[in-house]
């Protein structure tokens, strides 16, 4: 994650060197333990640095979420784009892609984007319009190699698909409707992809994604 707005986001290629390691180990201890509970003296700590030093690369804790935040979503961004490329059949690119995402937020045990939108409500609501911008163009590309490949039902709406799509992949993120004891979030996850795509496989893509979930099991 209404008006449909659009927010371009410039990955940048070089970054100082201190600024980096600030903003990579910042990313690390908010995936692992939340955006609330991390202070700047804990990151200058895990760095081994003093707190004047990130205060030099970042005005405030805000603007220092603010490029953790987004420069993993440009990360993130430019990997599901490279799994696409790799032209695999619309099924097996959905799980790739899932993969691909969880690996990298390290299970989301401290459930970062709730606490983003807790805590950090304007960052929440500018990464949810980029999200909706990158997910959209994604799974409307992927329904429309689908049906190409009859993996997907001819009667279904794309457009529809893929804006129901991001709906429920936000609403499982929400941890007062899924709490995480009962909920946990790789196992959701499959859940719910395997709900999207029961919903549309045609007989054939039925086949490759009894394969892919029984593959998984393994």
């Amino acid at each position: 994650m209404e008006t449909f707005l659009v927010f371009k986001v410039s990955c940048p290629i070089f970054a100082p060197v201190m600024k980096e390691k600030i903003r990579d180990a910042a990313s690390d201890l908010f995936l692992e333990r939340g955006f609330k509970s991390i202070t700047m003296d804990d990151i200058a700590n895990e760095i081994g640095i003093s707190k004047k030093t990130i205060y030099s690369e970042y005005s405030n804790k805000t603007s220092l979420v603010e490029d953790c935040v987004m420069n993993k979503f440009c990360h993130l961004s430019d990997g599901i784009d490279l799994i696409i490329a790799m032209d695999k059949n619309a099924i097996e690119e959905l799980y790739e892609i899932k993969k691909y995402v969880m690996s990298h937020l390290n299970d989301e045990k401290s459930s970062p984007q709730f606490q983003l939108m807790k805590y950090y409500p304007k960052i929440h609501k500018s990464l949810k319009l980029m999200q909706f911008e990158k997910m959209h163009k994604c799974v409307l590309s992927n329904v429309e190699r689908g049906l190409e490949q009859e993996l997907f039902r001819g009667n279904i709406d794309p457009e529809f698909i893929a804006r129901i799509y991001f709906t429920g992949m936000n609403s499982i993120k929400d941890q007062n409707i899924f709490p995480l004891p009962l909920f946990p979030v790789s196992k959701l996850m499959d859940s719910f992809l395997e709900y999207h795509l029961r919903g549309i496989v045609t007989p054939k893509g039925k086949k490759i994604l009894n394969l892919i979930i029984n593959s998984n099991q393994l």
